[in-house]
C-alpha cells in the first residue's frame, strides 16, 4: 500500500514539467505545485506517508484571485459602479469559472485523489476542479508574488473577462505602443533578459524600456505572451491603464 501511494506522488513529479509548460510557469519550490494539486482524501488516506493538502492553499488563493480581478476590473471599467464590478467579479470567481479555467489549462486530470474519490470520478467533480485551481492560484503567488500571478491569470484567461464584460480583450503591446509614440515620438523597446526552465518549458522573461527607463516585467511561455505582461505592467506603473 505504501508503494501504490508512493508511485502516486512520483508519477505526478515526474509530470511537472508538462505541468509547468501548461502555465507558463517554473516554480522555484516545486512542493508548493505538489501540495496544490493534492486533494484531502489522498491524505486521509496516505496518512503517516503523506503530509498537506490544498485547502489552506484554496483559502488564500481565493482571496488572491478576488484581489487580481478586482484590481483588473476596477481599472477595466472606471465608470462601472461598484454593484456592476461586483457582478462581474462574483461570475469570474465563482466554482464553475475556476473549473473551466482548469480545464482550459487541461489540468483537471492531474489531481492527485485519494481511491475512493477517483471511483467516484471526483476529478469530474466542479467543486474539487475549483479548489484546485485556487490552490494554484495560491501556490503561484507563494513561489512567484502578485505580479506573477496577474501576468498567469491574464495571459491565460483574459478573453474570459472579457466575455463576461462583453467587450474583446485587450492587446496591451498595441496601447504601449500608442502612448509612446504620441508622449515621446518613440517606440516602446522590449528584451528579453532572462530565459528560464528546460527546453520544452521554457520561461522568457522580458523588460520594457519606454523612453529608456524599465517600467515593466512580464514572464510567459513565449516572448509575445512575455511582452503582453511586460506591456500590461508598464501601462499600470505610467497610469494609463483603463
Amino acid at each position: 500500500m505504501i508503494c501504490l501511494f508512493m508511485d502516486v506522488m512520483e508519477r505526478f513529479k515526474n509530470n511537472i514539467a508538462s505541468i509547468e509548460e501548461k502555465l507558463g510557469y517554473a516554480f522555484e519550490d516545486q512542493s508548493l505545485l505538489i501540495l496544490a494539486f493534492t486533494h484531502r482524501s489522498f491524505v486521509n488516506e496516505a496518512k503517516g506517508i503523506v503530509e498537506g493538502h490544498n485547502e489552506r492553499l484554496e483559502f488564500l488563493g481565493d482571496a488572491v484571485l478576488g484581489l487580481v480581478l478586482s484590481d483588473y476590473l476596477y481599472h477595466r471599467f472606471p465608470e462601472a459602479p461598484e454593484g456592476d464590478l461586483s457582478q462581474m467579479r462574483s461570475r469570474l470567481v465563482d466554482a464553475n469559472s475556476c473549473a473551466r479555467y482548469l480545464q482550459k489549462l487541461g489540468l483537471e486530470e492531474a489531481i492527485i485523489l485519494g481511491k475512493g474519490e477517483r471511483l467516484g470520478e471526483g476529478k469530474a467533480k466542479t467543486s474539487i476542479q475549483s479548489d484546485v485551481f485556487e490552490a494554484l492560484i495560491a501556490a503561484l503567488y507563494l513561489d512567484g508574488g502578485l505580479v506573477i500571478v496577474k501576468s498567469f491569470f491574464l495571459c491565460h484567461f483574459e478573453a474570459d473577462i472579457e466575455e463576461v464584460a462583453g467587450s474583446p480583450a485587450r492587446n496591451y503591446k498595441a496601447e504601449l505602443q500608442d502612448f509612446s509614440q504620441k508622449k515621446f515620438q518613440k517606440a516602446p523597446e522590449y528584451a528579453v533578459i532572462q530565459e528560464t526552465g528546460p527546453d520544452h518549458a521554457k520561461m522568457f522573461h522580458v523588460r520594457v524600456l519606454v523612453n529608456g527607463d524599465a517600467m515593466g516585467v512580464g514572464m510567459g511561455a513565449s516572448k509575445k505572451q512575455a511582452e503582453q505582461g511586460a506591456a500590461f505592467a508598464a501601462l499600470a506603473k505610467l497610469g494609463v491603464r483603463s
